[in-house]
């Protein structure tokens, strides 16, 4: 037996190695990538345990232990991020069925030149960037100029000042997100739904099943372990709320509503240099959402046969 042979018997993973070296070839530089750009920069976790100076670096800062978690623990913007930023979320998460809806709609098209018409309308606006958005959204929604201000006005009645109101924020963030990104989510469901064998619809059909039927008992067991797979990875982040729209609607009138863990952090490590205190939060954001990504996976490798590992 020869020496390559007997290497690739006694250690199987390079006897796979070595008969695919093409497919890990390609995969070599995004493994690389997520070296350098996820797991390098956690070098600089250290900088919540200290007193962070630029001046000496990293390594020279004096330790800090736990003082920056205490710190902001103790803090009055403790409660009010993280209920902002816990409101916002779940309120997202409460749309999350949406998407899914779209494309049990859309499976459902038979004229396929209406079917990619539609498609294609609900994706568009997913690629509109979130500045533009944000400024669509101040024009259409001005109560002295904007559209949402003139039909008011047409009733004779005083148009609501939707960007500068504090209770109708998260409701603005989360319809306004639905309305941009829902065709774009869909998209997975959908190809989800193209897998499902045309088999399974005629046998349907031959037992006098109805189009409600159908996808009751076809079309949303097919789609379970993708909708579950995705709600782990958004229940995973739900302390993720996105920093630049949240950032880009904030004003003086609804700022007790739209201060969140992300612009927070920005706020005090960019704006006001306190390095080590703005890692501490981000830190303790980032362990909470990974807390409940691995206890939501569990929940759902228990009580049904979906899970990310």
């Amino acid at each position: 037996m020869k020496a390559g042979q007997l290497n690739s018997s006694t250690h199987p993973t390079l006897g796979r190695i070595r008969k695919n070296w093409g497919l890990y070839l390609l995969l070599l530089p995004a493994v690389v990538l997520v070296l350098l750009f996820s797991y390098v920069p956690m070098y600089g976790i250290l900088i919540a345990f200290k007193d962070y100076s630029p001046a000496v670096g990293i390594m020279d800062s004096p330790w800090a232990g736990l003082k920056y978690f205490e710190k902001f623990f103790n803090s009055y913007q403790f409660s009010t991020t993280i209920t902002n930023t816990l409101v916002i979320s779940l309120y997202s998460v409460a749309t999350f069925p949406i998407p899914i809806m779209l494309a049990l709609m859309v499976n459902q098209m038979r004229q396929n030149r209406f079917k990619r018409f539609f498609q294609t309308v609900t994706y568009m606006p997913h690629f509109i960037s979130t500045v533009v958005m944000v400024g669509l959204m101040l024009i259409l929604f001005s109560p002295g100029s904007g559209l949402i201000g003139n039909i008011f006005r047409l009733f004779g009645a005083e148009a609501p000042n939707l960007m500068g109101s504090a209770s109708l924020f998260s409701s603005v963030y989360v319809w306004s997100d639905v309305w941009q990104h829902t065709g774009w989510d869909s998209i997975i469901y959908i190809a989800a739904l193209s897998a499902v064998s045309p088999s399974l619809y005629e046998a349907a059909t031959m037992d006098g099943a109805s189009r409600w039927q159908k996808i009751r008992f076809i079309d949303i067991p097919m789609l379970m372990p993708t909708v579950v797979t995705l709600l782990i990875l958004r229940i995973g982040s739900l302390l993720g709320v996105g920093f630049e729209k949240v950032y880009l609607m904030q004003n003086s009138l609804n700022i007790t509503s739209s201060e969140v863990i992300s612009t927070y952090v920005y706020k005090i490590g960019m704006l006001s240099s306190q390095y080590s205190f703005s890692s501490a939060i981000n830190l303790f954001n980032t362990v909470i959402n990974f807390a409940l990504l691995i206890l939501v996976n569990q929940i759902s490798k228990k009580y049904s046969e979906n899970s990310l590992w």
